[in-house]
Formats: C-alpha cells, structure tokens, sequence
C-alpha cells in the first residue's frame, strides 16, 4: 500500500508540474514569455540536444552558455561528456560535437521526441537509436555547411554545427517531427530552510573533476573544469543558478569505443539521492523517475518539492559523493577585561 501510495504521489505531481502556465504578466502588464525549463523570459522552441565533448582539448567549448540544460555523463576511461539541451536561444555555433552514447537514450526520453545532434555512434548501437524516440540529426545525415570544422582546432575536438542550420533544414525543410520542450519534472520557487551555507563544491569521476564557486554578484555557480575556470568560447566563465549533482548507478554497458573501452551506462530511472546547490546553499534531495517517458521529481528530506532558482541548469550523473567548503565560523570577539 505505501509503495502503491508513493507511485500516486508520484504522478500527482508530474501531472500537475507537466503543463504549466508559462505566460506571464511584467511590471507593466505585457504578456513575457517564459522558458520552462529556465523559468526565464524565452520562448519554448523545439528540442534539440547537442553531444559535447568535454576533454581539455575541447575546451573552451561554443555555446553552452545559451543551454537551459546540460547534463554531465561519464564516458570511458573515466572521462565526461555533456549533453546540452537547447529550447529557447540557438547560438551561431555549438560544439565541439562528438558521438551518441547509450546514458543519452534514457535521459533524453523524458523530454519528448528530440533532435538529437551528434557526431556519429558505435555501430553496435546505431539500431538501438533508430529505434529509440530521437530524431537523429547527426553529421551523418548532414552536409559540412552545417556540420562545420574549425581549422584552429584538431581532430577529434573540431566539428561545430550550425544549429539553426540544422532545425530549419530538420523542420521546415525536411519536415520532421520534433517536440516542442515540456516540463520534465522539476518546479521553481524559494530555496528551502534546510539548505546550509556553502563557498564551494568539487565533484571527481575517474579522469575528469569539476568544482565551483558561488557569485552572490552574479547569483550563480562559477565552474572550474580540473581546477581551471571553465571558460566558454566568449571568455566568460560558464555557471548557472541551478547545479544538481544526482547519485545513480553507473555500470557496464555492452558498447566499447574502438580501442576497447568499456562505454559506462548513467541510470537514471528508479530512484535515489543527490544534492541541490542554489543561492550559494548546498540542501540534500531524493529523486525518482518511474519510466524513462516521464520527467524526474526531486524532492526534500520532509517529502516538499525541493524548488530550483529561475535559471540555467546543470545535471552530474556520478556515484561518487562530492565536496562541499563551509564558511569559516565566525570568530568570537574577546572578553575585556576589567582594570
């Protein structure tokens, strides 16, 4: 009966957190559109995800900072990938773009039917993308105008795409189908009262590590990527309000890269824990996600929505447990004494 009552809970609020009103009033009373996944004045486009390589050599990466999401997911050899979603503002360029893997089926399927941009993926794997509920977009299927090299970079980290390219030749073209964003699970509010004070937090996986520091000026993360700042191709630091580090089981998969690499699967449907870090606060949360076709619920230790702040989000998948700094305690003022 608990567990039956649990599932209810579950999907009472991804009913209610599926369809909401993303029209707004403004100070002056004109309608302002806002991004669901952000909560930001932004329109709600079509969905397209783009695979990023996330190694040095890929650094600084291009566009990222116009994402509304981006997940971190571990690849081989301990190494991690992003997969950015794009609903709202599509940059010129983004990349550098690499191959699919096997965690971006199960992650993406909560969002709809996708545009999924990458580069190419293992043969052995290439029927389960057909088969799964993406729109392949990759550079195998597209021209080099769009799919673009950077001469001032090397090969494997130098394809950019030219993403409204790509969705004007998908959509309007080509005429396929692909979702405009819907909300995946999570909602948007005040912070809660058992989040605690932080300066900063660190995050490892086999071979690569990230790390950030709160902006109270800029009210957001400030990454660094292995213990450098984590620059786009503008020069700004990337960062967001938002970064959820989720707990989830990572094992072997079947695939394997081309020098044998065991290709490592994120799991992210079932349940588990993990940590919100907003407002320069660190609070724990649960997860749960029933099926792969529905969004994620995170919630508080006390059973409330854990609320995301307005704002960009980044999602790690890891099973490793992070880092957190505390502020130093404030020193106490010594006793006078008395003459």
């Amino acid at each position: 009966m608990k567990k039956l009552l649990a599932a209810l809970s579950i999907l009472i609020v991804l009913s209610s957190c599926s369809s909401p009103s993303n029209i707004v009033k403004n100070v002056s009373g004109k309608s302002v559109e806002k991004n669901i996944l952000t909560n930001l004045p932004g329109k709600n486009g079509p969905l397209l995800a783009v695979k990023i390589d996330d190694t040095s050599a890929a650094h600084p990466q291009v566009g990222l900072g116009s994402a509304d999401v981006i997940y971190i997911e571990q690849v081989e050899g301990g190494l991690t990938r992003l997969a950015a979603i794009f609903t709202s503002k599509v940059p010129a360029l983004i990349g550098p773009v690499r191959s699919a893997r096997i965690s971006d089926i199960e992650i993406l399927a909560q969002y709809g039917r996708v545009g999924f941009a990458y580069s190419g993926a293992q043969s052995k794997m290439r029927p389960v993308l057909t088969a799964a509920n993406l729109e392949n977009m990759s550079a195998e299927r597209n021209p080099p105008s769009i799919y673009q090299t950077d001469t001032t970079r090397f090969s494997p980290t130098n394809m950019m795409v030219d993403a409204a390219a790509l969705l004007k030749k998908t959509i309007e073209v080509e005429g396929r189908k692909i979702d405009t964003v819907k909300s995946v699970g999570w909602q948007f509010g005040d912070g809660s009262e058992l989040g605690k004070k932080i300066t900063s937090f660190s995050i490892k996986w086999p071979a690569s590590r990230y790390s950030a520091t709160w902006s109270k000026a800029e009210k957001r993360w400030l990454l660094s990527y292995n213990g450098i700042p984590n620059l786009d191709s503008t020069g700004r630091q990337l960062g967001s309000a938002n970064f959820v580090i989720q707990k989830v089981s990572i094992t072997n998969s079947i695939y394997h890269d081309k020098v044998g690499g065991i290709t490592p699967m994120s799991n992210t449907v079932g349940s588990g824990t993990g940590y919100l870090l907003r407002d320069g606060k660190v609070v724990p949360i649960n997860w749960q996600r029933p099926s792969a076709e529905v969004g994620t619920i995170w919630t508080l230790s006390d059973g409330k929505v854990a609320n995301f702040a307005d704002g960009q989000v980044w999602i790690a998948l890891t099973d490793n447990e992070p880092a957190f700094t505390y502020p130093a305690p404030a020193a106490s003022a010594s006793p006078v004494k008395s003459k």
